[in-house]
């Protein structure tokens, strides 16, 4: 009886000791488990799109240089690509939305010079692929030209040239754009005429429109990603406001502050307002402020109309007085359009303002 007694305690004691087993394995297991598809912690890296450090560079070779030659005052559109993309691609490098920009400009405008100044080294190699085709379409044109910026030469003896020679741009949260905020008001400072943002397609002729303009938003305040100046009288008195706005009001870690912050702080001493009251065009002193639909008709919150089909109708609609759209692509650069897609109206525009380039295209846009 003793002896069942024992061998009864022991089977119970086995019996727990293997259940403990089992328990603390499962959860071994779990453990275990949990940690392979846990997402680990990675630490934020600076990739080569969000660098400068190739203007750097006076070892590479480049394009001819904008410095060489004397764009016509008030008779050119200006492009500026400040990424060093082109850098490490080992080669002058373009994406389809970018030529699209640039071919729109150029057909719509054949009596302007349209310039698109690389401010990373590199030359045009054509090997074959889609960005040489794109680059290709481009020299179709006698009115464009590609041509390299030399930051440092381009702003020397200029009201901006210590924010690049003491490192400021270099050091800023936001360089690449803060690089191309600088030069665009610079550029109109020194030669006059419209800069327009490497995202925006052009439907019809600027020619004919007056120079010192700027669009709104769909909150009715000025942007940046349109803007002209004449090379002389008040456009260049203005544009000098601008770059010495710059120069004394840098702030390397504001987004905003050195592009649409510019020409808002502009308005508001010339015409004693940023905005529009009304939904309406108006000229302050000679300063043209256009309502939203002439340049941005779309604005960035809606910015995924453009790629919806169900939304082609009403873009179509919201487009019929735009001289321009806006593509948002700080937001929409991932979205990719198959060519067969033809109810998209980015697509749609596109075949009508770059023609060239959407035949370059393989499968998407």
């Amino acid at each position: 009886m003793k002896n069942e007694k024992l061998i009864s305690i022991h089977c119970i004691f086995v019996y727990m000791f293997s259940l403990i087993m089992v328990i603390l394995f499962f959860k071994f297991f779990c453990y275990q488990s949990d940690l392979k598809h846990t997402p680990k912690t990675t630490p934020v890296t600076v990739t080569v799109t969000d660098t400068i450090e190739c203007f750097h560079d006076k070892t590479a070779d480049s394009l001819p240089d904008i410095s060489q030659i004397a764009p016509r005052k008030g008779k050119s559109i200006f492009f500026h690509e400040t990424s060093c993309k082109s850098f490490y691609h080992g080669k002058i490098h373009i994406t389809a939305r970018q030529a699209c920009a640039v071919e729109s400009a150029a057909k719509m405008n054949p009596n302007l010079d349209v310039y698109l100044l690389y401010s990373s080294p590199g030359l045009i190699k054509m090997e074959g692929d889609e960005s040489d085709l794109f680059l290709n379409a481009l020299m179709s044109y006698k009115n464009v030209q590609i041509m390299h910026l030399d930051y440092e030469k381009y702003t020397n003896d200029t009201p901006v040239e210590e924010l690049y020679t003491t490192g400021k741009i270099d050091n800023s949260s936001h360089k690449i754009e803060h690089a191309s905020d600088i030069i665009r008001y610079l550029t109109l400072w020194k030669y006059g005429g419209i800069y327009l943002d490497l995202d925006v397609v052009v439907l019809e002729s600027l020619e004919k429109v007056t120079l010192n303009y700027a669009g709104c938003e769909f909150d009715r305040t000025a942007a940046a990603g349109v803007l002209s100046f004449a090379p002389d009288g008040n456009g260049h008195q203005w544009a000098e406001i601008c770059i010495n706005d710059l120069k004394n009001g840098y702030n390397g870690r504001s987004w905003s502050n050195s592009s649409t912050g510019v020409i808002r702080r502009l308005l508001k001493s010339i015409c004693e307002r940023d905005s529009l009251e009304k939904a309406t065009t108006t000229n302050c002193q000679g300063f043209t402020l256009y309502a939203r639909d002439v340049f941005y008709p779309v604005p960035w919150t809606q910015w995924r109309r453009y790629f919806e089909e169900k939304d082609f109708e009403h873009v179509i609609r919201s487009t019929e007085n735009s001289k321009t759209l806006h593509m948002w692509n700080k937001l929409s650069k991932d979205e990719k359009i198959s060519l067969d897609n033809v109810y998209t109206s980015y697509l749609y525009y596109a075949k009508k303002a770059c023609p060239k380039v959407i035949a370059a295209c393989d499968k998407y846009f």
